[in-house]
């Protein structure tokens, strides 16, 4: 029998090369320009006409674009992309793939097709490295269903890899971000902190125990989004990702012209996280989420700073959030149980409010 392999968490790139995270000045959803900062951006951007198949486009920052090509099928098409967010080359592929495809579990749909987009300073890194990246994100495509079409390279100064992927949804089953009702419950599939467990391991803080919870979490791929917006319950879904739950929950809110309440003591954590945001281990995004949309975030009195440091922290490859009727609570659940996502749990709900905003209780 072999000897066993080095824990991934401890394990070393070669001599020759740096640390993938040191290549990078921000990893995973972290990357993400801010919110605020985006709106500034966008805000000048001139209006394009919107042709009628468009059935989601920009008007509500979801999670992909959604093009009705017949009775029957709809296009999603998303991308996503980002700088190393773990040393590992072949972690790194599969998480960003995942990340990825999440976008189209997210809007209802089934992947169809991927195309890489690979830029990589290729006089730091060797080939063996690089390739390992790809075929991390290649088996993950895999596990989809479905294949690496093609793609673009790149020689980039730091490190990047994602996806275009493209998905096929029925029009009367697209599921935006913006349809959720007053009444709604709301499900998280995934538990949060994956921003503060990267921080972590950046300056060599997590435990083997700990990157192997993140790891899992970041390459387990949404795949209840289908079943979910086949279910007549259901009126909205998003995932989770750089902008944190509160910023994802607060689209959610804006587009329903309601106030979305989140339970905080309900919220699923990744084990271990709180400790290591009470000990300052929080990526700079956190601060920067909060400062971009913090002023529509009401928090109780006495809200601990490592708490308002996970309510924003940005999740990559994180879980759906889902608002539903309370009749289609238990359907949901059972679809997420059969998936395998046993952390799933009610969050909060949707209430009517002259304001859209998020309430935070506790």
């Amino acid at each position: 029998m072999n000897a066993p392999e080095k824990p991934a968490a401890m394990a070393a790139p070669p001599s020759a090369e740096p640390r993938l995270t040191s290549l990078s000045h921000g990893g995973g959803c972290g990357c993400k320009i801010a919110p605020g900062v985006l709106s500034e951006i966008l805000k000048g951007t001139a209006a394009m006409p919107v042709p009628k198949e468009l059935l989601v486009g920009i008007e509500t920052a979801d999670d992909a674009a959604v093009y009705q090509l017949n009775d029957e099928q709809a296009l999603i098409a998303t991308t996503d992309f980002f700088m190393p967010i773990v040393d590992d080359p072949h972690d790194f592929g599969r998480i960003a793939a995942t990340n990825a495809i999440s976008d189209v579990y997210a809007m209802g749909g089934r992947p169809i097709l991927a195309l890489a987009l690979v830029g990589m300073p290729i006089n730091v890194l060797s080939t063996t490295t690089i390739g390992r990246i790809l075929e991390g994100g290649a088996s993950v495509c895999r596990a989809a269903g479905i294949p690496v079409a093609g793609g673009h390279t790149i020689d980039s100064v730091e490190a990047i890899y994602g996806l275009v992927a493209l998905g096929l949804v029925h029009p009367k089953h697209v599921k935006r971000n913006a349809d959720a009702r007053a009444g709604d419950v709301l499900v998280l599939g995934k538990p949060i902190g994956v921003g503060v467990m990267s921080a972590a391991l950046k300056k060599g803080r997590l435990s083997d125990a700990g990157y192997a919870q993140m790891i899992a979490s970041t390459t387990k791929l949404n795949t209840p989004g289908p079943d979910l917006a086949q279910l007549d319950g259901v009126h909205a879904i998003t995932d989770v990702t750089g902008f944190g739950l509160a910023g994802h929950a607060l689209e959610m809110a804006r587009g329903a012209g309601c106030e979305v309440q989140l339970d905080w003591p309900a919220v699923p954590q990744l084990e271990g996280v709180r400790a290591l945001a009470a000990e300052g281990l929080v990526t700079g995004a956190s601060g920067r989420n909060w400062a971009g949309y913090g002023a529509d975030v009401a928090l109780p009195a006495g809200f601990a700073a490592e708490d308002r440091a996970l309510l924003t922290d940005p999740q990559t490859s994180g879980g759906l959030l889902v608002a539903c009727a309370p009749e289609a609570l238990d359907a949901v659940l059972a679809v997420f149980a059969r998936h395998g996502f046993a952390q799933a749990a009610v969050v909060g709900r949707v209430r009517a409010a002259a304001r859209a905003g998020v309430t935070v209780t506790a």
